[in-house]
């Protein structure tokens, strides 16, 4: 076991909103968070899958206050209705998971788009968390000292800026390599602008081929348990020795250096006006 794996924290009295929460780590994560007494404001795009997540955490965790918020992330005006909704609804926020993904796809040649005409990696991974975190950071700044954690990827390549949406050459694995790293990116700019404000911005890689779907729908075999991934993911979110910890990427529990674009201020600037000038409208 990991020297990091035991993670402290009672969470009695803490909002956690987690994307992406009705499978995968992201439902293993908020079975962890709800043993932990946090109140959990689940996100997922099917209102079934909503309920069914909130009656297995009810199961071990009867005395869990448990919410849940439906919008698809392929669709920047639900991502702010989102964050809309959770502002009216409540009174503090102090942790945001950005959880949900898209991965390679099952056919990696085949080229979607999201509901805006981006490309779908691109929206989803990038786009749709860097709306929802900006839309709900006054809530964070209210509730702070506070935490985003963002789930990226150690797979990661450099963003191309005379083709950013892959409209040559289309591959969905790069897609979802070049998105999570535009994550990683806009982690590090959040990170220094909010830091003034006690809310502190990490991003992780949780596990190497976690046992999901989204991993077996993109080809690959499963090389670790839903629990690998969601250790770390919790240590980001509860671990009291990290709460003046930000800006930084950690490959599970190990702070690592992420693809040195992530470092390269000429590219970091360019990819927040790129991302700027597509969320505008949502961001008003």
């Amino acid at each position: 076991m990991h020297k990091h794996a035991a993670t402290p924290g009672d969470l009695r009295g803490k909002t956690v909103l987690l994307t992406g929460a009705t499978q995968g780590m992201g439902l293993r994560l908020a079975l962890l968070l709800a043993a932990r007494g946090a109140t959990l404001l689940l996100h997922g795009r099917d209102q079934q899958r909503l309920a069914t997540a909130t009656d297995e955490i009810r199961a071990q965790a009867p005395e869990v206050s448990v919410r849940t918020y439906r919008a698809d992330l392929a669709d920047l005006e639900q991502v702010s209705t989102l964050a809309d909704t959770v502002l009216a609804a409540e009174p503090r926020l102090d942790v945001l998971v950005n959880n949900a993904a898209v991965g390679g796809g099952i056919d990696p040649t085949v080229r979607q788009t999201s509901r805006q005409g981006h490309e779908l990696r691109f929206a989803v991974n990038h786009l749709a968390p860097y709306v929802l975190t900006r839309r709900l950071l006054p809530l964070l700044v209210a509730s702070a000292p506070s935490r985003v954690v963002n789930v990226t990827s150690a797979g990661q390549m450099p963003i191309h800026f005379d083709d950013v949406m892959l409209e040559r050459d289309y591959d969905g694995v790069h897609a979802y390599c070049r998105s999570k790293l535009a994550l990683i990116m806009a982690t590090f700019d959040l990170a220094a602008e909010s830091a003034p404000h006690q809310v502190t911005v990490n991003a992780l890689h949780p596990a190497h081929l976690m046992d999901t779907s989204m991993v077996r729908q993109s080809g690959f075999t499963p090389a670790t348990s839903l629990d690998d991934g969601a250790q770390p993911t919790l240590r980001l979110i509860a671990d009291p020795n990290l709460e003046n910890t930000t800006g930084q990427y950690f490959d599970r529990y190990d702070d690592q250096p992420a693809h040195p674009q992530a470092y390269d201020s000429q590219a970091r600037a360019r990819l927040a006006a790129l991302t700027t000038n597509l969320t505008a409208p949502f961001l008003a």
